[in-house]
């Protein structure tokens, strides 16, 4: 199984169980992860942290 495996099943779910609501905050989590793993070795980071 790969991840666009979990992506659709994902998709079926919220079309089936009509939780619509989930897929804002699924989104905001990916989107927070990949800022956090994006900017773990950059120079970036110290003005990351700072918003946090």
């Amino acid at each position: 199984m790969g991840k666009l495996s979990i992506m659709s099943e994902f998709w079926d779910f919220l079309k089936v169980r009509k939780k619509w609501w989930l897929a804002p905050i699924v989104i905001f989590l990916v989107l927070l992860g990949a800022l956090i793993i994006f900017t773990e070795g950059s120079a970036v980071a110290p003005f990351i942290y700072t918003l946090f």
